[in-house]
């Protein structure tokens, strides 16, 4: 076996690879240290041979050149040039080119290919061995020629830089390993479109695409891509046969729908029927958003209204910048190289000529009767499609695509030794280079245009996107123009891809403003959204937030619940803080209370001063004047503690107002006590031989008081060392307030001190009431009854009262409660006895106290 391999190998060295045949294609050629291959699009129509099948097929032949195609074929030529003159980029290194014309068929694209391949000399190398003729190519413009010519290419791997295939699946590394390009792949132009609604808020749109592959590949794309913030209208295709019927129901969908702006795929031939009947019906005020397909297309709409197309705006290819360019297109000379003759093309297409050698014996006479071309002809002198640089879309595109490979070329040859990317850091042979190594240094390249733009491949061979947007506007004419508005830039940072001049911009809509295309508005902060039944999420209703709860988002989906010491405003847009609530000296009830407050001290004060000043009467001494003295001082106390409960609760006023209240109440209620059970026992001890009053004079009375008033001390202080009065914030009884009140601490303390007074008030009215019916000489009795039923009247109305008053008037209820219980007992007791001294001093004599002139007072 292996005597048969070495046979076979030298029987192989013996003999060289060459080419069974050569094909006659329409090029352009420099030689140079390094080749790069181009397949252009420059004639439209091919000749192709008949085939008799009893001799040789002859060569296709390329006819009807387009000097504007031929404007893309220099770009690659002006882009070598100038990179061959750069002594930053490749020094020392010359760049060459083979650029052929497929004339726009793919039999002739494929022969191109081949022949950049395997090149065109019959002898291609000895043992099929060294570099091949190019390293990579610049082409196919064509999405169909690519895929076919990528798939060839690839075997080799070739590096293919294609700069108007836009088709997604060239995306494919699996099927395309080596195709890259310098357009953007038709996925994001439905990103650029998405960015768009994005930017003017529209979310109710319609769709109209063409009836195939391209059409209903964008529909779906679109969809996908805009079904997180925004719904499809309508989405109808454009027939292809022209049934003026079903053109005729799509206009009425367009005509009825609420959608202000409608986006189109299709190229426009096949729009043109649609837009006629749109014309015609005069369906105005919307805003249509073409494709890149029929973006430059305005000049089918030059006969329409402008009020119904005008306004467009249309998604297009980046249109860069190339200095220089203009002047180059001039420099261009005809030459008799034969690897040139599309230059010679170009020079008989362009003056009308024919040159003498460029013709052969059987047109030589027409050429006679025609015009013979000099080669001295002037370019300058020509206004024409070819030296218009104003919109260099595709030739960009092929700008960058040479300068791509450029910069590969440069990274590969500067590789250093025991520092590259191949086996054992191996770098590539310059003498031997193979287009597999240039594919490496492809794929991560990464530079900057001259005029700032960022050119790089993704890892799908994809460039960074970048289109214009334009717009269709009016010129001074009459007829339409597009005016670029805008771009989108890919390499920019997120959320700054799109950038627009709305100013720039004309709408189709009556207003002039940026329309509106929703299906319902957006709910405004302070508002959620609430979707339809049986409709799209973008029509939906607007409902308010519920109380304590907010959105500060448009459109919110949901309404968030404030922090529990905040409380939603009006607009329900934002948490502010809870309204903190309490009975404050500057509010009018608080005022009203501490001038009630202030009443009681000043009437108690005044009784006080005028029982010590009629100390020495009848009517004081009979009523134990100092007993009245200290229930006075009582009362005054009553009276200030309600002070306590007004104001801004804090830990000192929570604390007094419980226990001023409670001690202040029992030496009250004490000294009432007393006075009860005095007035019994002098009762006792008028009685023969009875002498009671001896067990409970002056100091038994003073120790009871005192006593009495020490059990509630004893009590204040237990509660104050368990767990004291604080200040606390009620914010459960409401939910738009907090209430800031004095927390009780323990409820059983508290308890006991009420507890504790109405224990004393209980049975100093059990004995004032006993003792009612004693003689008039004794009847204080009866007044310290009245008092104990107006006291205990109050206290007991007081506690459904407490329950059930909100927030501060909860403190209103326990205030009046105090001032009401205190007056009660003021006027009860004391009104009668100063009544007496001040206004019948008559009666405030011993022997009137005695009843003996009582019936000569009547």
């Amino acid at each position: 076996m292996s005597l048969l391999l070495t046979a076979s190998t030298v029987a192989l060295e013996q003999f060289t690879c060459r080419a069974m045949e050569t094909f006659q294609l329409s090029s352009l050629h420099k030689s140079g240290d390094i080749m790069i291959g181009g397949i252009f699009e420059v004639s439209f129509r091919t000749v192709i041979q008949e085939l008799s099948f009893t001799s040789k097929p002859g060569q296709w032949v390329c006819e009807d050149f387009d000097i504007t195609l031929f404007q893309t074929a220099q770009a690659l030529v002006f882009a070598v040039e100038e990179i061959n003159n750069d002594t930053q980029l490749l020094p020392n290194v010359t760049l060459g080119y083979t650029l052929y014309d497929n004339c726009m068929r793919l039999p002739v694209a494929l022969r191109g290919a081949s022949a950049l391949t395997l090149g065109m000399k019959e002898d291609i190398t000895e043992n099929c061995k060294g570099p091949p003729p190019v390293l990579a190519i610049v082409g196919d413009p064509t999405s169909t020629h690519s895929i076919a010519i990528s798939r060839i290419l690839s075997l080799f791997r070739i590096p293919m830089v294609s700069y108007f295939a836009t088709c997604p699946c060239l995306s494919d590394k699996w099927e395309y390993p080596s195709f890259f390009r310098t357009i953007p792949s038709d996925t994001f132009q439905i990103k650029v479109i998405s960015a768009i609604f994005k930017h003017y808020g529209w979310t109710w749109v319609g769709i109209i695409a063409a009836d195939d592959d391209y059409g209903q590949s964008a529909i779906k794309a679109l969809s996908e891509e805009i079904k997180d913030f925004a719904c499809i209208a309508f989405s109808i295709t454009i027939p292809k046969i022209n049934d003026i019927d079903k053109v005729r129901h799509v206009t009425k969908i367009i005509k009825e729908s609420s959608a202000k702006v409608i986006v189109v795929f299709s190229p426009a031939p096949d729009f043109s029927t649609l837009a006629d009947e749109i014309n015609q019906q005069n369906i105005i005020g919307r805003q249509w958003i073409a494709s890149e397909s029929w973006s430059n297309s305005y000049d089918l709409f030059d006969k329409y209204n402008f009020s119904t197309f005008g306004g467009t705006l249309g998604i297009t290819i980046h249109n860069g910048e190339m200095p220089g360019f203009q002047s180059f297109l001039y420099e261009v000379q005809p030459t008799s190289d034969p690897k040139n003759n599309l230059i010679l093309q170009f020079w008989e297409t362009m003056f009308d000529c024919k040159f003498k050698e460029n013709t052969n014996e059987q047109n030589f006479t027409s050429l006679l009767e025609g015009k013979e071309c000099t080669g001295k002809e002037d370019i300058k002198g020509t206004k024409t499609a070819y030296t218009d640089v104003s919109k260099l879309r595709a030739c960009y595109n092929i700008y960058k695509a040479v300068y791509a490979i450029a910069h590969a070329l440069h990274n590969l040859l500067t590789c250093e030794n025991g520092n590259g990317p191949f086996v054992n850091k191996s770098c590539a042979d310059i003498t031997n280079m193979q287009p597999w190594q240039l594919l490496h240094y492809l794929k991560k390249v990464n530079f900057t245009t001259r005029i700032g733009e960022r050119v790089a491949f993704d890892e799908n061979g994809d460039a960074l996107a970048i289109y214009d947007i334009v717009n269709w506007q009016q010129s001074d004419h009459g007829t339409l123009k597009t005016v670029t508005v805008g771009f989108y830039d890919e390499s920019a940072p997120a959320g700054h891809e799109l950038s627009l001049k709305d100013d720039d911009i004309i709408w189709n809509i009556n207003t002039g403003k940026i329309p509106e295309s929703v299906c319902s508005k957006s709910c405004q902060p302070g508002t959620r959204k609430a979707t339809r039944e049986r409709e799209p999420v973008c029509c939906f209703d607007c409902v308010q937030c519920a109380a304590g709860e907010i959105s500060t988002q448009v459109d919110a989906v949901e309404c968030i619940k404030c922090p529990i010491e905040f409380w939603s405003n009006v607009g329900r847009n934002e948490c502010v803080p809870k309204e903190i609530e309490f009975l404050s000296f500057e509010d009018s009830m608080g005022i009203t209370l501490t001038a009630t407050a202030a009443s009681g001290v000043c009437l108690s004060v005044i009784v006080l001063s005028v029982f010590i000043h009629y100390r020495h009467t009848p009517v004081v001494k009979a009523n134990n004047s100092e007993l009245s003295f200290l229930l006075l001082v009582s009362l005054t106390l009553c009276f200030l503690c309600s002070l306590c409960f007004i104001g801004h609760p804090t830990e000192l006023t929570c604390k007094l107002r419980h226990i001023l209240f409670g001690i202040s109440f029992v030496l009250c209620i004490s000294c009432i006590l007393v006075k009860t059970i005095v007035v019994i026992m002098a009762f006792k001890a008028t009685l023969p031989g009875n002498n009671i009053m001896k067990w409970f004079g002056v100091i038994q009375q003073r120790s009871t008081v005192f006593f009495f008033t020490f059990i509630q001390g004893l009590i204040c202080i237990i509660w104050l060392t368990a767990s004291p009065p604080l200040p606390a914030k009620n914010i459960q009884y409401q939910n738009s307030k907090i209430i800031f009140e004095c927390d009780v601490g323990s409820v059983t303390g508290f308890s006991c001190l009420l507890g504790y007074i109405g224990l004393l008030t209980c049975i100093s009215f059990l004995l004032a009431f006993l003792a009612r019916n004693l003689p008039d000489t004794f009847n204080e009795a009866k007044f310290i009854t009245f008092s104990m039923l107006i006291f205990c009247a109050v206290w007991i109305t007081f506690i459904p009262a407490y329950i059930s008053s909100p927030g501060k008037y909860t403190v209103a209820v326990e205030i009046f409660a105090i001032l009401a219980s205190s007056f009660g007992l003021l006027f009860a007791i004391f009104a009668p006895k100063c009544f007496i001294i001040l206004i019948r001093p008559e009666l405030n004599t011993k022997k009137a106290l005695m009843g003996r002139d009582s019936e000569k007072q009547i």
